[in-house]
């Protein structure tokens, strides 16, 4: 399966990306995503996800043809 994934804010900067596509043979979740575009780093503290454009949760399960994002929380006053 193809999984596009694609980095926003401060997160594409320190990925050195925008985007990229990820392929899979088994079923993954978004932290699964996470550790596989990421070399296996942890979590960032407050990392967001979302699925096809809606906020999503770690354990979420991702499918083929999914877009999976990663972004800093947004502030803002």
């Amino acid at each position: 399966m193809a999984i596009r994934v694609k980095y926003f804010a401060s997160l594409r900067e320190r990925m050195g990306r925008a985007e990229e596509t990820l392929t899979a043979d088994e079923a993954l979740t978004v932290a699964d995503v996470w550790r596989r575009v990421s070399g296996a780093q942890p979590v960032p503290p407050n990392l967001l996800a979302a699925v096809n454009q809606e906020y999503g949760s770690f354990s979420q399960a991702v499918h083929d043809g999914d877009e999976v994002a990663f972004f800093p929380p947004v502030t803002g006053g």
